[in-house]
């Protein structure tokens, strides 16, 4: 029987689950549904607020490179249930991923939540869009400082979230600042309010 999961959990990969002993763990998340194939309400909503995250593709001899790609939050755009979408900035013009994909369509998609310990695994294939200027546009940000060149549109076969284990917590500096900002307001208003104090004091 195939499973969703078997796109990762190869022969190979199972016989090591069978040796160090979490392959029957694994057998019944299996069983009871296993691994996402769709693009469900959830993921469409951490997707909203990413403004990062790793593309790896591999070339004909399997090669494999990995590639960040950064812009604003929701710059990974959902185009339906199975279909995500982003905009291909300029950048260094070593064309590297374009590259591969030119000659070997799978790719996967690492994203990385340090603030919330939250790791999602995307497996699928991606198509490289150059001529279709309504789409590349719809992936773009008026806002945002970048040109892009060309949309990268990714079939999703799999995706997973992985355990929280081992991530250290990081935060943006727009995150600390949502936290700082009132505590400096409210060091600002005593300050003056001490001033003040001063000022009217006989």
């Amino acid at each position: 029987m195939k499973y969703t999961s078997d796109i990762a959990f190869t022969p190979a990969v199972k016989k090591l689950q069978e040796k160090f002993g979490s392959r029957k763990g694994y057998g019944r998340m299996e069983t009871s549904g296993g691994w996402q194939q769709e693009i469900n309400p959830n993921l469409a909503h951490i997707l909203q607020h990413m403004d990062s995250f790793y593309f790896a593709t591999s070339n004909s001899i399997n090669q494999p490179y990995i590639q960040h790609r950064g812009g604003p939050k929701g710059f990974l755009k959902v185009l339906d249930n199975k279909r995500l979408a982003f905009a291909d900035f300029s950048g260094n013009k070593q064309y590297i991923s374009v590259g591969n994909l030119s000659e070997n369509n799978k790719a996967y998609i690492f994203l990385m939540d340090y603030a919330n310990q939250t790791r999602i695994k995307i497996w699928g294939t991606a198509e490289i869009v150059e001529n279709d200027i309504e789409l590349i546009n719809s992936l773009s940000d008026e806002n945002y400082n970048a040109k892009s060149e060309r949309a990268i549109i990714f079939s999703v076969v799999a995706w997973d979230v992985n355990c929280r284990q081992h991530i250290q917590r990081r935060f943006t500096i727009e995150q600390i600042e949502e936290v700082t900002k009132p505590l400096y307001n409210k060091i600002k208003a005593l300050k003056e309010e001490i001033n003040s104090l001063k000022t009217n004091t006989p």
